[in-house]
């Protein structure tokens, strides 16, 4: 009776571990933001008629110094190297340094209706290729693997953000990573935001 009670107890755990706590967890990181929620979670849906630039310009305005990014990247560059073709969307900002040796990048997609995954796995192609490429410049390592990925309906957003992070590196990896996820966080609770108004 006990090795039954046992098993059974067991059971409800592995269950409740599998329906929980892997659901949004990828590259290790969940999105609750000011909603409590994850991201793609929001009951009452987002706002779909918000344009793209003003969910940069809510980025930019949370993050002032702190954001980056200041060379918009073109469609052609957004299909080459990010994957993103002309027809996966409606309109888009991307921007990235001009200082190559900076890696802070921004991308808002607004996929068209049937392209929101096409969208998010060449987002995910990107991420996985950028952070095989970062191996070798340690420097800029920690903040590509702390880049996320959010859907927000139509509404795909990359972000790989955290500006000066020469203290943290002081304290090792694991602190610039640290303050790149915060920065992150900070910049996808802008977004969300405007699209929950």
């Amino acid at each position: 009776m006990k090795r039954k009670m046992i098993c059974l107890l067991m059971a409800v755990v592995i269950v409740m571990a599998a329906s929980g706590c892997g659901k949004n967890e990828e590259n290790g990181n969940n999105h609750l933001g000011d909603t409590g929620m994850p991201g793609n979670e929001a009951q009452a849906g987002y706002n779909q008629d918000i344009s793209v630039q003003e969910l940069k310009s809510a980025v930019v305005d949370v993050l002032g110094e702190n954001y980056w990014p200041n060379m918009e990247i073109d469609s052609v560059t957004l299909e080459q190297y990010y994957g993103i073709k002309p027809d996966m969307y409606e309109e888009y900002v991307a921007e990235c340094p001009m200082i190559s040796v900076n890696v802070d990048t921004l991308i808002i997609v607004k996929a068209k209706e049937d392209k929101v995954e096409a969208v998010r796995e060449a987002m995910e192609a990107y991420r996985e290729r950028n952070v095989t490429e970062n191996m070798q410049y340690p420097m800029n390592l920690g903040k590509v693997q702390a880049s996320r990925i959010e859907e927000y309906d139509n509404y795909v957003c990359f972000v790989q953000l955290g500006a000066d992070t020469t203290a943290a590196m002081d304290k090792g990896e694991e602190a610039v990573v640290n303050q790149c996820l915060e920065e992150n966080e900070r910049a996808l609770d802008a977004i969300e935001k405007v699209l929950l108004k």
